[in-house]
C-alpha cells in the first residue's frame, strides 16, 4: 500500500489579514509600552541625579556655615547672610538656628538685607523659581564644630525649574509620539497586512478554482519575495496540470481513434459470420486474431507510455561509462544490420560517464536504433556520436535513410504521430518521456546526408566526468 503524507490545517476563525492586524497591534502596544517604561526610568534617574546634586550643595552649605561660625566665634547675621543668599541661588531655602534653637537668620531675611539693586538682580535671575510659601515641610540638619552641636539648619528643597520643565516637556513629547507614531504604525500595519494577505487570498481563490476543475486559474506575481515565489510556483503547477489534462484528453482521444479501427473490423467480420455472409474459415479467424493482437499492441503501447511518464518516480540511476554501454546495445542489432547491409559505428570518448538508469536508457537507445534500421531496409550507415562538456553529455544517432518529412518533423515526439513506416506512433513519445525523467532532452533534425539526426542531451550531475 502506498503511503501518503497528510498535512492537517486547523480551521481559521479569523482571516489572515485580521490575524496579522492583531499581531501587529500587539507589537505596536508592546513598543509604545516600552517607550512609556523608558520615559519613567529616565525621569526616575533624572530626579535621582538632581537630588544627588542638591545634597552635594547642601553638604557644601553645611561646611561653609560651620567654617563661618568658627571664624566669627559665633553666629553673626551679617556674615551668614551672603551664605544663605548663595544657598538660595543654588536652589536651597534655609533657616539657621543656634544651639538653643533660636532663629538666627532665614532665606527671606537674608534676601531682604541685600541692597535693592542686588535684590532686583537676584529676583531677575530667579524669576522662574519664586520663593516658596511658608511651609512646615522642612528637614532639619545639625551643625557641629569639634564634636559639639552649634545649631541646626531647617531647609526646604524647592522643586527645581529645570526638572519641572524637563518632566513637562517629556510628558508632552511622550503624548505626541504615542499619538503620532501609534497612528502611523496602525496605518502601516493595516497596509502591510493587506499587502501580505491579498496575494494569499488571490492564491486561495485560484486554488479553489483549480480544485473545482477550472485549469485556467492563474495568479499575478508582483514581487520576488516568498509570496511571489509561491505564486510563481502555483502558476507553474497550474500550467503543468493544464498541460497534463490536455495530454490526457489527447491520449484518450488518440487511443480511442486507434482502437476504433480494429474494433470495427472485428465487429464487422463477426456480424458477417453471424449473418452467414462470411464463412468461418481459418483465414477469417486468423484475421480476427490479427486485429485482436493489434488491439493488444495498442494497449501495451499506451501502458508503456504511462509507465514512461511516471519513470521519474522509479528511476534507479548510477554512474555508467557511456561508450561501452552504447556498444553493448548496438551489438544486439548486429545480425539485423548485417542482413540489411547497414554499417553501425559508435564514436566517442571511452571515459565519458553519465548518471542514468541502465534499463530505461537501454529502452531509449533501442527505440532510436530500431527506428533508424527501419528507415534503411536496403542498406546505409548508422553512426552514434558521443561527446561531452563540463555541463552535459551529448549522444547523436545519425542515419542515412530518407529522413523524416518536413511537415512531420515538429510532431515526431507527439503521441500517435506516424510516419511512412507505420507503427503506433508511441515510440518517440516514450523516448521523450524517459529522457525528461532523466532530466535530459532530445531534438531531431535532418542530417547532412539527408537522413535523420536525433540529439540527446544529458545533464552532468552527481559527479559525472568528461
Amino acid at each position: 500500500m502506498a503511503s501518503a503524507t497528510c498535512f492537517v490545517v486547523s480551521g481559521m476563525r479569523f482571516s489572515l489579514q485580521r490575524k496579522l492586524l492583531v499581531l501587529l497591534g500587539l507589537v505596536i502596544l508592546i513598543a509604545l509600552s516600552s517607550s512609556v517604561l523608558l520615559r519613567n526610568f529616565v525621569i526616575r534617574d533624572f530626579k535621582a541625579f538632581g537630588e544627588g546634586r542638591m545634597l552635594d550643595r547642601l553638604y557644601q552649605v553645611q561646611a561653609v556655615l560651620e567654617g563661618r561660625y568658627q571664624q566669627a566665634g559665633g553666629w553673626k547675621r551679617e556674615q551668614v547672610a551672603n551664605d544663605l543668599v548663595w544657598a538660595w541661588l543654588s536652589g536651597i531655602e534655609l533657616r539657621l538656628y543656634n544651639a538653643d534653637s533660636q532663629l538666627v537668620l532665614d532665606t527671606r531675611q537674608a534676601l531682604a538685607s541685600l541692597p535693592p539693586v542686588m535684590q532686583q538682580r537676584i529676583a531677575a535671575s530667579t524669576n522662574r523659581r519664586p520663593l516658596p510659601p511658608d511651609s512646615t515641610e522642612f528637614q532639619s540638619y545639625p551643625l557641629f564644630l569639634k564634636g559639639e552641636e552649634i545649631g541646626h539648619l531647617d531647609l526646604q528643597l524647592p522643586r527645581p525649574v529645570h526638572e519641572s520643565f524637563f518632566i513637562r516637556s517629556s510628558n508632552l513629547f511622550l503624548i505626541y509620539s504615542l499619538l503620532g507614531l501609534g497612528l502611523t504604525a496602525v496605518i502601516l500595519s493595516f497596509l502591510a497586512a493587506r499587502r501580505i494577505s491579498r496575494p494569499l487570498q488571490e492564491l486561495t481563490a485560484a486554488a479553489e478554482g483549480l480544485a473545482s476543475g477550472d485549469p485556467a486559474q492563474r495568479v499575478l506575481t508582483e514581487s520576488s519575495d516568498e509570496i511571489g515565489r509561491l505564486a510563481t510556483t502555483f502558476n507553474r503547477m497550474a500550467d503543468r496540470l493544464e498541460a497534463q489534462e490536455q495530454l490526457r484528453k489527447q491520449l484518450v482521444s488518440n487511443a480511442a481513434h486507434e482502437l476504433r479501427t480494429p474494433l470495427m473490423i472485428i465487429r464487422g467480420e463477426l456480424e458477417g459470420m453471424m449473418d452467414g455472409l462470411l464463412p468461418v474459415t481459418p483465414e477469417a479467424l486468423q484475421s480476427l486474431h490479427d486485429e485482436a493482437s493489434r488491439l493488444t499492441t495498442i494497449l501495451d503501447g499506451v501502458d508503456e507510455l504511462t509507465r514512461a511518464q511516471t519513470a521519474a518516480l522509479q528511476l534507479h540511476q548510477k554512474e555508467i561509462a557511456l561508450l561501452p554501454f552504447l556498444q553493448g546495445i548496438v551489438s544486439r542489432f548486429s545480425h539485423t544490420a548485417e542482413e540489411q547491409q547497414v554499417t553501425i559505428s559508435v564514436i566517442g570518448d571511452q571515459h565519458s560517464t553519465a548518471w542514468i538508469d541502465p534499463d530505461r536508457f537501454t529502452q531509449i537507445m533501442v527505440n532510436l536504433i530500431a527506428n533508424a534500421l527501419k528507415a534503411m531496409p536496403n542498406g546505409g550507415r548508422l553512426e552514434i556520436h558521443l561527446s561531452a562538456t563540463a555541463q552535459a553529455r551529448y549522444i547523436e544517432v545519425i542515419d542515412t535513410g530518407p529522413g523524416i518529412p518536413a511537415d512531420l518533423l515538429p510532431h515526431v515526439f507527439e503521441r500517435f504521430a506516424k510516419g511512412k513506416t507505420g507503427g503506433l506512433g508511441l515510440g518517440l513519445a516514450i523516448v521523450k518521456e524517459l529522457l525528461t525523467a532523466h532530466g535530459g532532452s532530445i531534438f531531431v533534425a535532418r542530417s547532412s546526408d539527408k537522413g535523420t539526426c536525433f540529439r540527446i542531451e544529458l545533464p552532468d550531475k552527481n559527479g559525472g566526468s568528461a
